[in-house]
C-alpha cells in the first residue's frame, strides 16, 4: 500500500460544531471535485481535510468514476430504468441523470436529499426534464420518504429499481439503525431491483489506511458531517440475502476500472468499499 504522511495524524485537532455551521457534505464533496457549488467555509475545511488526508481528492474522482461505471452497467446492461439516488448530494458532472438518460433517455431518475440547498440548486438545472425528479426529504426516514410526492408517483414499484446509497450510509452512526434503514429500502423494491452502495471502510489493522480513516472520524466527530468508519464484516451485513454482481465489494478503484491507472493510490483510496448486488 502507498505510503502517508503521518507526521500530523496523532496531533489532529479535534474540530468544533462551530467550525461547520455551514460547511456541508455536499458542498465538501463539490469543492473535492472541483465544482463551483461551494462556499469558503466549505474551501477551508476541504484545505483541513487535503493537509491530513491528501488523497481525498482523488477518492472523490475515483469514486464518481465507480458511480459511472455502475450506472452503465445497470442501464446498458441490465436494463434498469428507474434510478432513486438517496442523500444524492450536489449536483455535478456527468450526475446520474446525465449518465442514465445518455444511455436511456426514457429513464427516471429521483434525487433525494434533505439539504436545502441541493434541492434548490436541483430543481434548478432540471426544470426541463421531466424524467428526473427531487425529493426533499430524509433518506434515513424510508417510510415517509416513499410517500414523497416527487418520488412514489414517478416510480413504477412493481418493476426493478436501481437504488443507489453511495458514500452517505456511512454518516448513520448507529450500525443497527443504519442496517435498518437500507433493509427498508430493499423492502419497498421488487425482485430484479439493485442495491449500489459504497462506505467508508475500517481495515481494522495497523495499516496507514486503518490509523487515517480513523484520524479522520475523530477530525470530523460531533459535526454535521461525522462519519463512522465500518469493517468489511459490518458492511457486508448491507447486502444480506442479496446477490453480488462481480467482483463483489471492493474498493472503487479495483471495480471494473475502465483502463490503466494513471495517477497513484494513496492511503484513502483503501479506505473506502462498494459494491453492487441483485434483489433476488
Amino acid at each position: 500500500m502507498p505510503s502517508a504522511d503521518r507526521s500530523s495524524w496523532d496531533t489532529v485537532p479535534r474540530l468544533t460544531p462551530l467550525d461547520f455551521d455551514r460547511p456541508n457534505m455536499a458542498r465538501l464533496t463539490d469543492a473535492l471535485l472541483g465544482g463551483r457549488d461551494h462556499y469558503a467555509s466549505d474551501r477551508a475545511v476541504m484545505d483541513q481535510l487535503l493537509r491530513i488526508a491528501p488523497g481525498a481528492r482523488q477518492l472523490a474522482r475515483d469514486h464518481r468514476d465507480w458511480i459511472i461505471r455502475v450506472l452503465r452497467l445497470l442501464v446498458g446492461e441490465r436494463n434498469i430504468d428507474q434510478f432513486v439516488d438517496l442523500g444524492s448530494g450536489m449536483p455535478t458532472v456527468d450526475n446520474t441523470h446525465q449518465v442514465v438518460q445518455r444511455y436511456n433517455p426514457e429513464a427516471t431518475v429521483v434525487y433525494v436529499d434533505n439539504d436545502p440547498v441541493v434541492q434548490a440548486h436541483g430543481r434548478a438545472i432540471l426544470e426541463e426534464n421531466d424524467r428526473t425528479h427531487v425529493a426533499g426529504c430524509d433518506f434515513t426516514d424510508p417510510a415517509k420518504a416513499l410517500e414523497h410526492p416527487e418520488l412514489r408517483p414517478h416510480l413504477d414499484l412493481t418493476r426493478p429499481v436501481a437504488l443507489m446509497m453511495c458514500s452517505v450510509v456511512h454518516h448513520i452512526p448507529d450500525h443497527a439503525q443504519a442496517v435498518e434503514v437500507v433493509q427498508a429500502w430493499l423492502d419497498a423494491v421488487p425482485s430484479g431491483s439493485y442495491l449500489m452502495l459504497s462506505h467508508q471502510y475500517d481495515p481494522a489493522d495497523q495499516s496507514e489506511a486503518s490509523t487515517l480513516v480513523r484520524t479522520l472520524e475523530k477530525m470530523f466527530a460531533d459535526t454535521p458531517i461525522s462519519t463512522t468508519p465500518r469493517t468489511r464484516e459490518q458492511i457486508q451485513t448491507f447486502f444480506r440475502g442479496l446477490e453480488y454482481v462481480p467482483p463483489g465489494l471492493a474498493h472503487p478503484h479495483d471495480w471494473w476500472p475502465s483502463g490503466p491507472r494513471l495517477l497513484p493510490l494513496s492511503a484513502l483510496n483503501f479506505a473506502m468499499l462498494g459494491a453492487v448486488a441483485r434483489k433476488p
